[in-house]
């Protein structure tokens, strides 16, 4: 039985250490990570994935981010420990927490990543939508969580001021 719920102060070293885990050394040196450096992931949205044994099984988190002035949901990262892989949790937490981004009042997501992964939650590549260098731009997803909440919006992604 794994429980999802809302990632806790007392998580943070446990799920970094996860982070470290997954992903290669270097991680934080992306572009995701310089807008998301000394802002404090979205409270709520940012969630865990324990066993019935409290034993972390995966974890996401959720960054404010601005695009010109339009407020947007970073999502990312998302992990699941190696031993835990091909159970589907990386899918319930990106669900749940969309679901809840959307109760929230977020209109939009976005996130750096595999086109043909995060299409099955309704993320398309982002036309105008400009990560920090180096990125890919194919890799510059979005969804929308209100109608038309991606109409009209260009430019740079900048880290979240306030």
């Amino acid at each position: 039985m794994i429980e999802l719920q809302a990632e806790q102060a007392d998580d943070r070293w446990e799920v970094e250490a996860l982070y470290d885990l997954c992903f290669a050394p270097g991680r934080e040196a992306l572009s995701s990570y310089r807008l998301r450096n000394g802002v404090p992931p979205v409270a709520g949205l940012s969630q865990v994935a324990r066993d019935s044994d409290g034993i972390l099984a995966a974890a996401i988190r959720f960054w404010p981010v601005l695009i010109g002035d339009a407020p947007a949901l970073l999502l990312g990262p998302v992990a699941v420990h190696p031993t835990r892989q091909g159970e589907g949790l990386g899918g319930s937490l990106i669900r749940d927490s969309l679901a809840k981004a959307e109760e929230s009042g977020w209109a939009r997501v976005m996130l750096v990543g595999d086109a043909p992964y995060y299409r099955r939650f309704g993320f398309t590549r982002l036309e105008g939508v400009e990560m920090p260098p180096p990125t890919n731009p194919d890799r510059v997803l979005g969804l929308a969580l209100q109608d038309a909440a991606w109409d009209g919006i260009r430019g740079q992604v900048t880290r979240w001021q306030g």
